[in-house]
């Protein structure tokens, strides 16, 4: 990295009629070096958590044996990350004993609704919810302090907290994170909503509103102008390399929430599709995950939820030769052929997932890259998706050099381990030991060495 004598703050923003155009890392944002600037250039931490709905098709998930994993010897599932494999520690044997003390309520809310608090949660049909705060927002409360967003809770599908789903509150299914054991976050799956969360707004959320701003057809860049036009001037060419390439990927973000919003207006209105969510699974899901890497590119938020769907999820993927509806066909009975299909649907959410860390590897930030700084979980709360089993659960981290793991790697814990030892050691690799958390019984061992 050049280190410039200049220094432009590390929040700095540029702003425009009702637009905000928070910054990526630039190199004349850290100080030159002192012995005071090495604490301040310290990279950032983030976490991610990537939730995926009705169990997993366990036998093309679970390595053939514990020990290395290459791009030779991963599961069929996580075929996509071939290009990453170095950095994907796979970790079995997790156990979420509180999903089976919940009293009452279905199967499917009992996996989400204690993924990330592994406490009990108050059955209930009502608005009447008490789970626990969960992990993500532990973390988020403290990482906030030097982020404008405190975490950000994105989906594919849309959700409701209020009714019945599967037998328990929806509250319990249609999101992973609480703020505090009465508030659930919901997820949000719009990605125009998501984009003027993060860089403006059309200043209502009125329908009318917000196809007004995309007849006017304004990028958002374009009420930054002169300011990026003032900042270009001063920076160095190193730095407006960076800042190009970041700019280039906002507008084309603009672009394809701007299509997909053309493309809403002509069609009449669906039912719990807002305007600008994408038609196509893939593309929505890779335009949600390009907006989550822009809010950590410019260290907006440090922490966050993605569910790829949600529990007791009924779609159905054509697209990769799977017509049967996604929750139904989780009951597979153990048939060969239901197996298959279920894979098909595990492999097209994760290779969703692959398309944002690949994206991370290939920004650069500080000595490394995004990928480098970024600890991020991939998994769900049902192992077999038949019997609804919440032990042996499908987890994966995957991370960079700097995150605190070790990649590459298969690791199997004694049967019953429970998954808030996870949780415990996660905390603790981003800064933020706790003693306890939900039914642990202490940190996890392993994870940054064989």
């Amino acid at each position: 990295m050049f280190i410039s004598k200049m220094h432009l703050p590390r929040r700095t923003v540029l702003r425009g009629i009702g637009a905000t155009v928070a910054l990526p890392l630039l190199d004349c944002m850290v100080p030159a070096l002192t012995a005071t600037s090495r604490t301040a250039a310290a990279p950032v931490r983030r976490f991610g958590i990537f939730y995926v709905p009705n169990g997993m098709s366990m036998p093309y998930w679970s390595p053939k044996a514990e020990g290395p994993l290459d791009a030779d010897n991963l599961p069929p599932t996580l075929q996509s990350a071939a290009s990453f494999a170095d950095r994907v520690l796979m970790c079995g044997g997790l156990n979420d004993e509180a999903a089976n003390l919940v009293k009452g309520g279905g199967a499917h809310a009992r996996a989400a609704g204690t993924f990330l608090t592994c406490v009990p949660f108050r059955h209930t049909n009502g608005a009447d919810v008490y789970a626990e705060t969960t992990m993500d927002q532990i973390a988020a409360r403290e990482l906030s302090k030097e982020t404008q967003i405190t975490s950000l809770e994105l989906g594919i599908e849309p959700n409701s907290m209020l009714g019945t789903c599967g037998g328990a509150s929806c509250a319990y299914t249609n999101t992973i994170s609480w703020r505090t054991p009465t508030t659930p976050l919901p997820t949000e799956n719009d990605p125009r909503a998501v984009f003027e969360m993060l860089f403006g707004t059309s200043g209502s959320t009125d329908r009318e509103a917000r196809l007004a701003r995309m007849r006017r057809d304004r990028s958002i860049l374009d009420s930054v102008n002169e300011a990026l036009s003032d900042l270009e001037l001063v920076i160095g060419a190193t730095d407006r390399n960076k800042l190009d390439e970041y700019l280039d990927a906002l507008r084309d973000i603009e672009r394809r929430i701007q299509m997909a919003e053309q493309q809403s207006a002509r069609e009449l209105p669906v039912v719990d599709q807002p305007v600008g969510v994408p038609s196509d699974y893939a593309e929505h899901a890779r335009l949600m995950m390009d907006l989550l890497g822009l809010a950590w590119q410019t260290d907006l938020t440090r922490i966050s939820t993605f569910m790829l769907a949600r529990e007791i999820s009924g779609r159905a993927y054509p697209e990769v030769g799977v017509p049967d509806s996604h929750h139904p066909l989780s009951h597979h009975q153990d048939e060969p052929a239901k197996l298959a299909r279920l894979h098909k649907i595990n492999e097209h959410h994760f290779r969703q997932f692959a398309y944002l860390v690949e994206k991370l590897a290939a920004l650069p930030e500080g000595d490394g890259t995004m990928l480098d700084h970024t600890l991020m979980l991939y998994g769900t709360g049902i192992s077999d998706s038949n019997t609804h089993f919440y032990d042996d659960l499908p987890i994966a981290l995957v991370g960079g050099t700097k995150a605190g793991i070790k990649g590459g790697r298969y690791v199997r814990y004694p049967q019953g381990t429970p998954l808030a030892n996870l949780w415990v050691t996660v905390l603790e690799k981003l800064g933020l030991p706790v003693e306890t958390f939900g039914d642990s019984t202490g940190p996890l061992g392993r994870l940054t060495d064989v």
